[in-house]
Order: C-alpha cells, then sequence, then structure tokens
C-alpha cells in the first residue's frame, strides 16, 4: 500500500473513531508496526480542535476541554499498547522461539530482527524493554522476543508502561501543540513533562535496586 494511502486510511480513522482507534491501532503496533507515531501525532491534532469537525468522544460523551481530550488520547494510546504488549508476551512464552521462528514473517519478524532483538536483550537486559518501547521501529519488535526469553511479566509490564506513556504522551503533545500553538501547549504540558520522566526514573531506580539486591543475595551464597 502506497505510503500516502497508508497516511490517509489511518487519519481517517482516528478522525472517524477517535479514542476507539488510538485504542485498537496502539495494541496492534505492541506486536506489528502499524504507524504509532502518526496514531499518536494525529490523536493529539484530534484533542486540541485542530481536526475540523472532529471532537473526542468517550462512551457517547463529548469532552469539551482539550487539555483532557488529550490526556484521554495520551492514555488510551498507553493502555492499548500495554495490552497489545501482554499479548504479544503470550505468543513469544506460550508458542515459544522455535514456533515463532517457524512463523516469523506472519509475525513481520525475520532472522535479521530475531538477532537484533537478542542482540537488545543481552545488551541491556530488562532496560531493553524501557529503551525498546521509546526507540522507534525497535518498539514494535519487543514483546514477542521478551516473552521467548522469558522476561519477567511484572517488571517487562511496569517498563512497558513507562515507556509507552513516554511514548504516548510525547508524540500526542506533539500534534496538541500543533494544533493549540506552542506557547500553551508548553504551559499545560510541562507538568506531564515532569510526571512522564519521574516515571521513567523510579523505574530505572527500582530496576537497579531489584539487581543490587539481587547482586548481594549472590556474593552471600558465594561466601558461605
Amino acid at each position: 500500500m502506497p505510503v500516502a494511502s497508508l497516511t490517509h486510511s489511518i487519519t481517517h480513522f482516528v478522525g472517524a473513531n477517535g479514542i476507539y482507534a488510538v485504542f485498537v491501532l496502539m495494541l496492534i503496533d505492541a506486536v506489528f508496526p502499524a504507524a504509532s507515531e502518526l496514531v499518536m501525532v494525529y490523536g493529539g491534532a484530534l484533542a486540541s480542535g485542530a481536526v475540523g469537525g472532529a471532537h473526542v468522544v468517550l462512551i457517547g460523551n463529548r469532552i469539551h476541554s482539550h487539555t483532557a481530550s488529550y490526556i484521554a488520547i495520551a492514555a488510551t494510546g498507553t493502555l492499548g499498547y500495554l495490552v497489545g504488549s501482554w499479548v504479544g508476551w503470550l505468543i513469544g512464552a506460550r508458542a515459544g522461539r522455535p514456533f515463532v521462528e517457524r512463523h516469523a514473517s506472519a509475525f513481520h519478524l525475520d532472522p535479521h530482527k530475531l538477532a537484533r532483538a537478542d542482540d537488545w536483550f543481552r545488551r541491556y537486559g530488562l532496560l531493553a524493554v524501557l529503551v525498546g518501547r521509546i526507540t522507534p521501529v525497535i518498539r514494535s519488535f519487543v514483546s514477542i522476543p521478551a516473552g521467548f526469553e522469558r522476561m519477567p511479566f511484572g517488571p517487562y509490564t511496569s517498563l512497558t508502561l513507562a515507556g509507552s506513556a513516554v511514548w504516548s504522551f510525547g508524540l500526542a503533545g506533539a500534534g496538541w501543540a500543533i494544533g493549540t500553538g506552542y506557547q500553551h501547549f508548553h504551559h499545560a504540558f510541562d507538568y506531564v513533562s515532569v510526571a512522564a520522566v519521574s516515571l521513567v526514573i523510579a523505574a530505572i531506580a527500582l530496576l537497579t535496586y531489584r539487581r543490587r539486591r539481587v547482586g548481594k543475595a549472590e556474593a552471600s551464597i558465594g561466601d558461605i
């Protein structure tokens, strides 16, 4: 499908279905590339009121506040991506690597991408999940390998949530900025930026603390 046609299809889908389209497309993007950058930027523009005649509607009720619309769009993108990441993790964990390798094309994976995922996890460990979620292209190829690599589900979920929140709120914020003007956006988005950065720092601190505890425990066992 030509890029222009794909772009039109995605923006039309988001424009027509708003928050529900964002959830579905971000869920898909956690396993298969679904242009999450375009989805969230356009969703942010939609929240700002810049898309003529379109509004953010939740359970049949229009959200009148542009700020509330932005938060709803970004939070929905974060949640949709998180749910999709669970699906991908379960596919990898339940089906196993041999199954994924046999059906790699169905998952938009190939030997090169699998080797890249292996190197990514070897290099960063659990942090590969957080770093991967905020890295274009790589972010859609983390979920299934994380499953067959048996990444612990709890930390996997926490780090995915943190990375997805940064990605979704950041890109939706960029779209909102286009629609509202930078000064208005910058004033309101400061709070979201601080919260997102704090979330990532907390996740990294928690992971570092856990690693140190494991290291001390192993050292204690070695001294016995």
